[in-house]
């Protein structure tokens, strides 16, 4: 079958590669300067991919952010299981959680959540941002529901963990420094001590 590699995964087509490139730089572009301070031409020159070719592809900047949301919604909860699927089931894996986010937050390009920014430049005007932000939101908290589930810990404490973990996001973000996920890890301990 057409794209099918000996070892029976598939090979992308030449579409799926373009597309690649496309959300490649704009990612690059969008996370590092701002949705609202990167044009279609900083995309297409970064991609090297025609305007023509990146409107098939994105019929609108829109359009080109929305899919840019998907994907990095997807690579970093990826990511972010990934992790912590190589703690101990229970409380370690809730608190490699945090664990995961100093790993992120020491990242030399880390300029805080994607999605809050993303919502906050164009959340307002843009229902597609707003959706994408808030799906995102709703699907770390989903996980981390699933992890407290897991440590036999109160229900309740998936909200205060989200909260420990959001704000460890904007305030490393803000202040340039990882240790805000350790500060939000010893919080989550003593959440799970006291629970």
């Amino acid at each position: 079958m057409q794209g099918e590699t000996a070892m029976g995964g598939t090979t992308p087509t030449a579409a799926e590669v373009i597309e690649a490139r496309v959300l490649d730089a704009a990612e690059e572009l969008f996370y590092g300067q701002g949705l609202q301070s990167v044009g279609m031409d900083a995309i297409r020159a970064a991609s090297g991919v025609s305007l023509k070719r990146l409107y098939q592809l994105f019929p609108s900047k829109e359009a080109l952010v929305e899919a840019y949301l998907r994907r990095r919604d997807e690579r970093w909860r990826e990511a972010l299981e990934a992790h912590v699927h190589g703690a101990s089931a229970g409380r370690d894996r809730v608190l490699a959680v945090f664990d995961w986010l100093g790993l992120w937050f020491a990242e030399p390009d880390f300029r805080g959540c994607a999605f809050v920014n993303s919502f906050g430049e164009l959340g307002a005007v843009s229902p597609g941002v707003a959706a994408a932000a808030r799906a995102h939101k709703d699907a770390f908290r989903r996980y981390l529901a699933t992890l407290v589930s897991e440590a036999d810990a109160p229900p309740r404490l998936a909200d205060q963990f989200l909260l420990l973990a959001e704000g460890a996001m904007t305030t490393a973000a803000l202040c340039g420094d990882p240790r805000p996920a350790r500060h939000a890890r010893e919080a989550a301990s003593v959440l799970l001590d006291a629970a």
